[in-house]
């Protein structure tokens, strides 16, 4: 059974930081490519970051390029969300999916991903 669960969520200020982590199982991590999409109530859900199966390639939103950064531990079947300067606009629920041998161009595409964890609130307060 695949499993993915977020952690790392929380409240913190304006300007601050926090690290989600997205630990799965029962998939082959490295076949997977990873991506973390956020949703506030009364918005569409919004992509974010996601990076490929191999690691080489990682896109970001504009929203938050320059800002939050990705990276994939094959090792722990994990992928890790660094989000720095946060803004009260970062606030929402952060989801991370994952999809199997899709090409690179489609990593911003919500309804690509196969699986997807249960989301950690993040809440940035200003």
């Amino acid at each position: 059974q695949v499993q993915l669960v977020e952690s790392g969520g929380g409240l913190v200020q304006a300007g601050g930081s926090l690290e989600l982590s997205c630990a799965t199982s029962g998939l082959t991590f490295s076949d997977y490519a990873m991506g973390w999409f956020r949703h506030t109530p009364g918005k569409e859900r919004e992509f974010v970051a996601a990076i490929g199966w191999s690691g080489k390639s990682t896109y970001y939103a504009d929203s938050v390029k320059g800002r939050f950064t990705l990276s994939r531990d094959d090792s722990k079947s994990t992928v890790y969300l660094q989000m720095n300067s946060l803004e009260p606009e970062d606030t929402a629920v952060y989801y991370c999916a994952a999809a199997e041998a899709i090409p690179d161009y489609r990593l911003t595409a919500s309804w690509k991903y196969d699986y997807w964890g249960p989301g950690t609130q993040v809440t940035v307060s200003s």
